[in-house]
């Protein structure tokens, strides 16, 4: 399958030359609103972004991208030469200090070592890079050869190309990387993505024999064949998120009990949820394929929420999240989640919780509930807008799974 979005590549060439500022915010670091050309270091490896800021004086924010979406922050601050961004939904912070025109600072995570934190200001349009002359054309979708740590044989590589521009992303069936953008330079494609969450270096090499080489940063070597080819015929299929999880007895009506934010225990047998359509979906804030559906249900919770429908989140966070909950509390207000949300536990008690399930690995994870309560589809994971068709795909087979329960009368009795 091609996926032509050029579109939004010509979207993303925008942010890959950094042009326009978005105005000026007069503060006692000096002008910061605008484009920033950022990167962050990872294990050594520098990774490049686009970072934003937009406001006035003390009321500014930060932006990071992912594709088309921005991640802003949820909370700023300014002192003397320092400002820190607070990310809320993330529970990560970004504090940098003015110096000679930069941003020097560090991105500091809920878990494991902060990363190193640089902005500079784009170069102006006559200074960037030339254009690319011969640029391979990488545009469709590949099958990428590999070994997941979920069972998975293959995955895949989707590109779109304009040019010397490529948005790309590499999706598995959890979900994918986000969406990578970049361009054509001294025989290879460098993308790269960090949006505060999934930083990759991607370096993309065309090899004579038709296939890529994809490098991640600078140590994971994957090759990828064009979709149809021999080559990748011989790595075998991607794992269908519709039949990676299932039930143990799909005869049985799918039970959940667990407390709410307010501590209130939230069942399947209560009155809210008896002869509903359900989306029991599998979540944490922590996860960032996670943030990339949440759009989505909150989409579809809001459309058929009136016809018999519910989305039921059941959301596993750390246990340094407890008992408060700081970072899922910004996640549903970012979002605007109307849904009951549940508390289960911690991430890795998810099979021992839900022990119906079968192959639950993936976060997120859907499970369709009949009327009648028992499970009639799953769906592991979900992909990014980044993802392309595979996205719309995904949307329209979940609302298409809704809309066909809604159908269904509602039981007298289970």
């Amino acid at each position: 399958m091609h996926v032509t979005r050029i579109s939004r590549v010509s979207a993303v060439a925008a942010l890959v030359t950094l042009g326009g500022i978005a105005g000026w915010a007069q503060t006692r670091t000096g002008s910061l609103a605008g484009r920033w050309n950022g990167t962050a270091v990872v294990n050594k490896i520098e990774v490049p972004f686009v970072f934003e800021i937009t406001g006035e004086g003390q009321s500014i924010a930060g932006s990071f991208f992912n594709g088309d979406r921005r991640v802003t922050s949820t909370a700023s601050d300014i002192t003397d030469q320092t400002v820190t961004f607070t990310f809320g939904q993330l529970g990560t912070t970004l504090r940098a200090t003015v110096a000679g025109g930069d941003l020097i600072g560090e991105y500091r995570r809920a878990r494991g070592a902060p990363y190193e934190f640089r902005a500079s200001r784009p170069a102006p349009p006559e200074n960037a890079p030339a254009a690319a002359g011969d640029v391979p054309s990488i545009g469709g979708t590949w099958i990428v050869g590999a070994k997941g740590n979920k069972g998975e044989r293959a995955w895949r590589f989707i590109a779109e190309q304009s040019g010397a521009n490529v948005s790309a992303t590499i999706l598995r069936v959890d979900g994918d990387t986000g969406t990578l953008t970049g361009t054509y330079r001294d025989g290879r494609f460098i993308l790269s993505h960090f949006s505060g969450a999934r930083p990759l270096l991607l370096e993309v090499t065309p090899a004579s024999d038709g296939t890529l080489l994809l490098q991640q940063n600078k140590q994971t070597e994957l090759v990828a064949a064009r979709e149809h080819a021999d080559a990748a015929k011989a790595f075998g299929a991607p794992t269908d998120p519709g039949t990676h999880t299932r039930v143990r007895d799909a005869n049985e009506v799918f039970t959940f009990s667990f407390p709410e934010l307010d501590g209130e225990i939230a069942s399947n047998t209560d009155a809210r949820f008896r002869g509903k359509v359900l989306l029991v979906n599998v979540s944490g804030s922590w996860c960032p394929n996670c943030h990339d559906e949440e759009p989505f249900l909150v989409a579809l919770y809001d459309k058929y929420r009136d016809t018999g429908f519910d989305v039921v989140t059941l959301s596993f966070e750390e246990a340094e999240q407890q008992p408060s909950y700081p970072r899922l509390r910004a996640f549903i207000k970012t979002y605007g989640v109307r849904n009951p949300v549940l508390l289960p536990g911690e991430p890795g008690t998810a099979s021992v919780k839900l022990p119906q399930a079968v192959n639950l690995n993936a976060f997120p994870t859907s499970f369709f509930v009949g009327r009648d309560g028992r499970v009639r589809g799953v769906h592991a994971g979900f992909p990014s807008p980044g993802s392309g068709a595979f996205y719309d795909q995904a949307v329209r087979e979940v609302t298409a799974e809704i809309e066909k329960l809604l159908l269904e009368r509602i039981p007298t009795s289970w």
